[in-house]
């Protein structure tokens, strides 16, 4: 039962990360037929991070009412019908339109398996899942080439993506009743047993308990601290994935396609580092991954900023740095139920995930700022700054949590 389900949870993560690179892969093509500016991609994005952070905020409200299992199913039937409604669509407006439904499936199914997988199976699973959201993401960029390549052209491959998350709705309808005699399962295993976690025991469940208010959760004590790490590492990321290429080839020279090529080991870094990760997660644990991932990037980034004469340091720091940043991300939201408490996880996962769509929408377009003033040689500065700040957030947390673990050691002796 666990792993009929697990398998299905593994589909869908590759299923979520299918959408999130077709409109840049596809955008220089759709601009022009459409009529628009290449940076009106800018207002089509912001509107689906948007939706993003919004259905984030409300996914605590909404899983503990309905369940993670219909939860999950609705909303990839809403990013399903607006990558069908982005392949009908022949104006921007209704690209805009159809980014409505997306940005609130695509945050409130995040926020919802993330929970339920860090609630309910082991580090290693978490770790690969995420894996798998890159393979998912890798594969769109092939599937939009392709149709680009035919007469399906680029709403073809929108229409494509579309039709693999219907079938995945119908498997998620199907699947419901697993979902709930997992979450009984689980629940009668536990019942009795106290949270290792901040705020006391209870079943893994969340169905039907008591809404944690969006004012309630940051006041929890370390929820700010685990926010602003989460924050620093997904604007790391991002403005990586766009400007390392730019700084490679502005600042140390590097040719054009060596640069591309090398952004691109970036992004199969974290996929690749978060495969294997997934072997040594249960071993380490979450706290040791998270420290030696950002000690990892601050390596890459250090080779990346050193003035030598040659360019291989910098492009070996960029694998570094991709591989340092494969675990960060797994390994905070699979510690939330064990740093906060299963009953206040979904609450501060949610805001987490509202956290990271606003690091990763905003943290470049402020790069793009800052270099233009400055110019990009501050890629790596900028870099070392969120390290730095994710770094200390985390560790000060790390502290939080264990005083709190001895307080509560001294209270039963």
């Amino acid at each position: 039962m666990y792993s009929l389900l697990l398998t299905i949870v593994y589909v869908a993560f590759i299923s979520l990360g299918l959408p999130d690179s077709l409109v840049g892969s596809g955008w220089p093509v759709m601009h022009e037929d459409l009529g628009v500016p290449l940076a009106s991609a800018g207002i089509l994005t912001m509107i689906i991070a948007v939706g993003t952070i919004v259905s984030s905020l409300a996914s605590d409200r909404l899983t503990r009412r309905f369940g993670a299992g219909l939860v999950t199913a609705v909303s990839v039937g809403m990013t399903a019908a607006a990558l069908v409604g982005f392949s009908l669509s022949g104006s921007f407006w209704m690209l805009c339109l159809w980014a409505i439904p997306y940005g609130l499936g695509a945050g409130a199914v995040d926020a919802a398996l993330n929970n339920y997988v860090a609630v309910h199976y082991a580090a290693r699973h978490m770790n690969w899942l995420h894996s798998f959201w890159g393979v998912g993401a890798s594969i769109s960029p092939f599937i939009m080439s392709y149709a680009l390549g035919t007469r399906l052209g680029w709403s073809g491959a929108y229409g494509i993506v579309g039709g693999i998350q219907i079938a995945l709705t119908i498997v998620l309808l199907v699947s419901l009743p697993l979902w709930g005699r997992v979450d009984a399962v689980r629940a009668a295993g536990s019942a009795g047993a106290p949270d290792a976690a901040v705020d006391g025991g209870d079943d893994p469940s969340t169905t039907g308990r008591a809404h944690v208010p969006l004012a309630q959760a940051l006041r929890i004590p370390g929820v700010l601290l685990v926010l602003t790490a989460f924050f620093a590492y997904c604007a790391l990321e991002s403005t990586a994935i766009l400007w390392a290429s730019t700084y490679l080839v502005t600042d140390r020279g590097v040719d054009t396609a060596t640069a591309a090529a090398f952004g691109s080991l970036f992004l199969l870094g974290i996929t690749g580092g978060r495969f294997l990760a997934g072997f040594v997660a249960d071993r380490i644990g979450d706290t040791l991954l998270i420290r030696g991932g950002f000690a990892t990037v601050a390596v890459g980034v250090v080779l990346i900023a050193l003035p030598v004469g040659t360019d291989v340091l910098a492009l070996v720091g960029l694998v570094v740095a991709g591989l340092g940043c494969a675990p960060i991300y797994p390994a905070i939201i699979h510690s939330t139920p064990v740093n906060f408490g299963r009953s206040s996880s979904q609450a501060i996962i949610g805001i987490q995930m509202a956290a990271a769509y606003t690091g990763s929408t905003l943290a470049p377009p402020l790069f793009g700022v800052l270099s233009a003033w400055a110019g990009t040689w501050i890629f790596p500065l900028f870099a070392a700054v969120l390290v730095a700040l994710g770094l200390v957030m985390s560790e000060r947390l790390n502290r939080l949590v264990a005083r709190r673990a001895r307080d509560r050691s001294a209270a039963t002796v």
